[in-house]
């Protein structure tokens, strides 16, 4: 799996070690394109940032937001999936306060995937062979 579709696609399996660094690699990455973005159209003033005529910074914050927005999904989408779960718990970690964090926050970073194969592909850790492999063992 490419980092293009690790990051922006919704297929697939993710490992723990691949979640971490991915979702700590884009939120600092995104925060500093976002606080220089910040110095260049403000020049460090913060109390710019609330006036009426800053629409370009605006702009480019709201849509750095539903990037990183869009990668924590696709990320945690991967992830559930290496958990032999819908892509939708991932909603469920999002928005419900408190229970559903502290519940995604264990669940995605912290517990194992399903060892080999399962309804959403092959394990990232190369655990239960190739799809190749286990059409071999079917027909053998």
């Amino acid at each position: 799996m490419d980092l293009k579709h690790k990051l922006f696609g919704f297929s697939g399996r993710m490992r723990r070690l691949d979640y971490w660094l991915l979702s700590i690699g884009a939120n600092i990455s995104i925060g500093i394109v976002d606080a220089v973005q910040t110095l260049a159209f403000n020049g460090g003033d913060l109390a710019a940032l609330q006036s009426d005529g800053n629409m370009v910074s605006s702009a480019i914050s709201v849509a750095l937001n539903i990037l990183n927005l869009w990668i924590s999904v696709a990320i945690m989408v991967k992830r559930c999936h290496d958990r032999d779960k819908r892509g939708w718990w991932a909603a469920f970690f999002l928005l419900v306060p408190i229970v559903g964090w502290i519940w995604g926050f264990i669940e995605l970073g912290f517990l194992d995937g399903t060892q080999g194969r399962n309804r959403f592909g092959a394990s990232p850790k190369g655990i239960g062979g190739s799809d190749e492999e286990d059409l071999a063992k079917v027909f053998a």
